[in-house]
């Protein structure tokens, strides 16, 4: 038998009760990077290797700390080899998010009570792929099984969204499917390509794009087009958040300068990406919709495997840099001029955690509750600590009932289980807290709680 039974990560009775009303949750998945062409032409995958090992760079990370070789991982292999090296590995992941996501992910859609390693592998891999050749296995079925009401993809304003308006129209799959203007490669004009993609952004918005006051407005008409197809979010990664001010004089001139194929200082490119975020700020506040703040990542660490395998195949790390005061000084500048949108902050280094909850305090407002959220533990940080670590932060420094709750941020179909993982570990907290004493065993405001930041925070915060 494996580990996954109804009181897993519940250590208290009141944790149990509390699990009990919300395990049955709908799910609002407001941020992902699954790939609406996959839904909308209801992908059936082959076998359980790719739908777990195809552009999962959480499983190759682990593999490549056991020694396997890149073609095994990445490479030519065929699939069961690349299945069978995970699972030799897994049995070592002990204390790591991927053991208890796989053995969810292999109950849940499979029916598989096991233990996978080595040894089962074999076993697991051809029951995985029998299920996955049955109608109710398809993308679809998956996400309507998982009670999915609303996904955030993430997508280039370049984007003609042509599978978003196809998923639309059908009425008869019934999760909203919402598209989320992520502009980075607009606003990174220190980053290789930059150049090129001005000249597609130029394109996809009917017009010559001559400086950065131009950039804006081509932004701006495809934000609207986003909006028109049910976009209600946008998405910005950041090195780091930037707060650099300077009059659109300078702007355009650094502008300018990038496009004449003259390298940017690194001052110049925080001073454009300033004047660009403040810029989609208001935009957004405008829309009505919510902001996105993605930050605290190093990206390709390993220049060689960069090279090789490009970006986002599992070489990046946490960076560490003192945002706080660039936050201040950017919020502060939207809400100066009553334009600071519902925004969600997200470090992926934890040490900033109490750095976010304090901020949150300073520009909150009456449109919503909770108008700026601290985001939920990411990448690097939604393992059980690092949840536990935000969810306490958050409750020491902030308001707890009115947080927003989890998303997957994942690429895959299976991992709505992570909503499950989350809801575990939250029922677990607020359970010691009641027995420790430290909050009434009320059960209809606890209730109340769970119910809101599994479901009925975001429904309310994204407008579902």
């Amino acid at each position: 038998m494996g580990i996954i039974n109804d009181t897993f990560l519940l250590k208290t009775e009141t944790a149990k009760k509390l699990y009990g009303v919300a395990k049955d949750m709908p799910i609002i998945d407001y941020h992902c990077h699954i790939n609406p062409k996959e839904i909308a032409e209801n992908r059936k995958f082959e076998n359980i290797t790719q739908v777990w090992l195809g552009g999962d760079h959480y499983k190759w990370r682990l593999m490549r700390s056991n020694g396997v070789s890149e073609n095994e991982i990445t490479g030519d292999a065929d699939d069961y080899t690349k299945f069978l090296r995970f699972a030799e590995m897994l049995p070592k992941a002990i204390g790591n998010p991927m053991y208890h996501w796989c053995h969810l992910e292999l109950k849940r859609y499979f029916g598989y009570d096991g233990v996978l390693n080595g040894e089962t592998a074999k076993e697991v891999y051809d029951l995985c792929n029998r299920k996955l050749k049955q109608d109710d296995m398809t993308v679809r079925a998956l996400i309507e099984k998982s009670n999915v009401k609303m996904i955030g993809t993430t997508d280039d304003p370049t984007d003609d969204l042509k599978w978003h308006k196809i998923l639309n129209e059908d009425k008869t799959f019934k999760t909203i499917v919402c598209p989320t203007f992520r502009p980075d490669k607009a606003v990174n004009i220190d980053k290789v390509g930059f150049v090129d993609y001005i000249k597609k952004l130029s394109e996809v918005s009917g017009m010559e794009i001559q400086d950065a006051d131009d950039v804006k407005v081509a932004l701006s008409k495809r934000l609207d087009y986003f909006c028109e197809n049910g976009c209600r979010a946008t998405d910005h990664g950041l090195d780091y958040v930037v707060y650099e001010p300077a009059n659109r004089f300078v702007i355009n001139d650094i502008f300018k300068k990038a496009m004449n194929g003259v390298k940017v200082t690194q001052f110049e490119a925080d001073q454009y990406k300033t004047a660009l975020m403040l810029f989609l700020g208001e935009r957004i506040a405008e829309k009505g919709i919510v902001m996105q703040l993605h930050y605290g990542a190093q990206r390709n660490a390993n220049e060689n495997m960069f090279q090789k395998l490009g970006a986002d195949t599992g070489f990046d790390c946490i960076s560490v840099k003192n945002c706080g005061e660039a936050l201040r000084g950017f919020l502060n500048a939207l809400n100066k001029t009553d334009k600071l949108p519902k925004t969600i902050i997200y470090s992926l280094n934890p040490n900033d955690n109490e750095l976010i909850d304090t901020v949150l305090g300073c520009f909150q407002g009456s449109e919503v509750q909770g108008k700026i959220q601290h985001g939920s533990a990411w990448w690097f940080s939604d393992t059980k600590s690092g949840m536990e670590t935000q969810l306490k932060s958050l409750a020491n420094l902030s308001l707890f009932g009115n947080f927003v709750g989890m998303l997957t941020d994942s690429r895959s179909f299976l991992s709505y289980t992570r909503h499950e993982y989350f809801r575990r570990i939250l029922c677990n907290l607020m359970g010691e807290w009641v027995e420790n004493g430290e909050y009434p065993n009320d059960t209809k405001t606890l209730e109340t709680i769970v119910k809101d930041i599994s479901y009925y925070n975001a429904k309310n915060y994204f407008e579902i």
